[in-house]
């Protein structure tokens, strides 16, 4: 059975806010998308470094860095430099609340 850690208020994400947060160690960046919630590794696969910073656009969070895009359905890298994906969790919102399930 799946653990869900809860991470904040929902209040705290809008549509281009992503929302930051470490779960069970790991560091997270839940976004959503129009009525769903994604969350991915909060590590861009090209350098390493947190998206803190990082615009929120078409499904997409782009690194502030070096302007790679990802899809946040698939964590997929769409553009260079990064070329592998990025970890992909569920998430949810229950009760005005974001949760994210544990890593596993």
């Amino acid at each position: 059975m799946s653990e869900w850690v809860d991470i904040g208020p929902a209040s705290a994400l809008g549509e281009r806010v992503p929302l930051q947060a470490e779960v069970d160690g790991v560091p997270v960046v839940v976004v959503r998308c129009g009525k769903e919630l994604y969350a991915v590794e909060d590590r861009c696969t090209h350098d390493g470094e947190s998206f803190a910073g990082a615009e929120v656009e078409s499904c997409e969070l782009i690194c502030p860095r070096h302007g790679s895009h990802f899809d946040l359905r698939t964590g997929d890298a769409l553009t260079p430099p990064a070329y592998e994906p990025l970890r992909t969790y569920s998430a949810r919102e229950q009760n005005g609340r974001i949760l994210v399930e544990q890593p596993s």
